[in-house]
């Protein structure tokens, strides 16, 4: 869908420059992208023949071809939804291994549609079906690979204290997606840059907290109870704005934004300053314990 972009120099004096926190660093991609998208587009048009070609044989040879059709479909889906899981895998740090094979069973269900596109009942025997849908299997993996099969971890933090990152971090992508799908519904373009922004602090949070753990409890609020909070109050201001383009409103919910924004950007900056305070303690300890060793470090 086409996007106006807008900025400090734009004809829209409205638009501001929303593409950095309040802090001014460099933000990280607001989202990850999934590979391959191109190519899982170009999928979809794979089962356009057999809608062609399924009524123009009997009844069992058209009901075959629209059920492989449908199955090839299913499978593009599965496949798209698959690379997604993946680039949210990659994009972290400590990240569980998706729930579901996707791209493992997107590419059982397009070797199985390919047996029913091939499969003819008038001629005898499932051999040549079956190898064509094992080709097709086998192609499918080598161009889009497997699911991610292990959980991410970080050296030297325990799986269960890395178990709950992972969870509380995808508890908070729920809440950012949640925001992301109710600010769309209000068509307000600059406030959807705005929410981006904001998403983009929030998951600096996040980044921050899967390098280091022992964040977790400091950051538990911010990243559960408060986006909690800040994805039902867009859900609610994009029911209003939908129906009347209230500007009180839209101001309200801009300075939520922006005092949520400032407090999470404050708060990732002390928990990153906390880490640093730790380390620099314990490099005073092991300089301590080395000169009672013997030890002199110039």
């Amino acid at each position: 869908m086409a996007q106006r972009f807008g900025g400090k120099y734009s004809p829209d004096p409205s638009a501001t420059d929303t593409t950095k926190g309040p802090n001014d660093r460099a933000a990280p991609p607001v989202a990850p992208r999934a590979s391959g998208a191109a190519r899982v587009n170009l999928l979809y048009l794979a089962p356009l023949p057999l809608l062609f070609t399924a009524f123009r044989q009997d009844a069992v040879g058209m009901a075959l071809d629209l059920v492989a059709a449908a199955v090839l479909v299913f499978a593009t889906f599965t496949l798209s939804e698959g690379l997604k899981a993946e680039a949210a895998y990659r994009a972290r740090k400590v990240a569980r291994r998706p729930a579901l094979p996707r791209k493992i069973i997107a590419a059982v269900l397009s070797g199985f549609g390919v047996v029913l596109a091939t499969y003819h009942p008038a001629e005898s025997g499932l051999v040549q079906p079956l190898v064509y849908g094992a080709i097709a299997s086998a192609l499918f993996l080598g161009a889009f690979g497997i699911d991610p099969l292990a959980d991410k971890n970080v050296e030297g933090v325990d799986s269960f204290q890395q178990d709950r990152v992972a969870r509380v971090v995808d508890e908070a992508e729920e809440q950012l997606a949640r925001m992301d799908a109710a600010i769309h519904r209000s068509g307000d373009r600059t406030l959807e840059r705005r929410v981006e922004a904001f998403q983009t602090t929030a998951r600096q949070m996040c980044r921050t907290v899967e390098e280091d753990p022992r964040d977790l409890a400091a950051a538990r609020k911010y990243l559960v109870v408060y986006l909690q909070g800040a994805a039902e109050a867009t859900v609610k201001f994009a029911d209003l704005f939908s129906r009347q383009r209230d500007p009180v409103a839209r101001a309200s919910y801009t300075a939520l934004l922006d005092d949520l924004e400032a407090n999470f950007a404050a708060k990732t900056k002390t928990l990153m300053d906390g880490g640093r305070t730790a380390l620099d303690i314990e490099i005073d300890v092991l300089r301590d314990r080395l000169r009672r060793e013997g030890v002199r470090m110039e």
